[in-house]
């Protein structure tokens, strides 16, 4: 029988041991230009730990998945960092788990972002891909570029495959 997993809000200490939570409530702010802008310094740290890499700014557009949704597959980014930041204040769901060689299953969990926090998850935290609640949800994404190998794959059998249900915050 899978374990469903209680979906928690996101907050700063909460996350703290995956990574951290990009949002401007209670970060460390100043005026900057004059006074005509608002800068909320250092919410993130985008590490890079690659000698042929580069950190790089992408776009990306995704669509809610099936749920009740068993959860197949994490992965991990041991060379870096991975940060989603929501474009649109929608919010969307985030699975995690922390860094290491496996994956524990009860120490999976999932939190549901306001919309206005994004993710950054620090190198090798194990993570589900995005999970959008609303359709064509669109996310800049903060990552590590490069040919070494970055991407780690974590694949549960089927008797230890956890669920997520999260119809009750999907957004037409």
């Amino acid at each position: 029988m899978n374990r469903m997993l209680t979906i928690e809000p996101l907050t700063r200490d909460a996350f703290s041991s995956f990574g951290d939570v990009i949002e401007m409530e209670g970060s460390r702010h100043f005026s900057i230009n004059a006074g005509a802008t608002e800068r909320y310094h250092d919410t993130a740290r985008v590490f890079a730990q690659s000698a042929e890499g580069y950190a790089s700014i992408s776009l990306a557009r995704s669509q809610p998945l099936p749920t009740p949704l068993p959860i197949r597959m994490l992965e991990r980014h041991p060379l870096g960092s991975q940060a989603f930041i929501p474009q649109d204040q929608r919010p969307f769901v985030v699975v995690v788990a922390p860094a290491g060689e496996t994956v524990h299953t009860a120490s999976i969990r999932a939190f549901v972002s306001n919309g206005r926090q994004g993710v950054n998850y620090h190198p090798g935290v194990w993570h589900h891909s995005l999970l959008a609640l609303s359709p064509d949800q669109d996310f800049i994404l903060v990552d590590l570029i490069t040919a070494e190998p970055n991407c780690d794959e974590h694949w549960f059998d089927e008797e230890r495959q956890l669920t997520l249900d999260y119809a009750g915050l999907l957004h037409e």
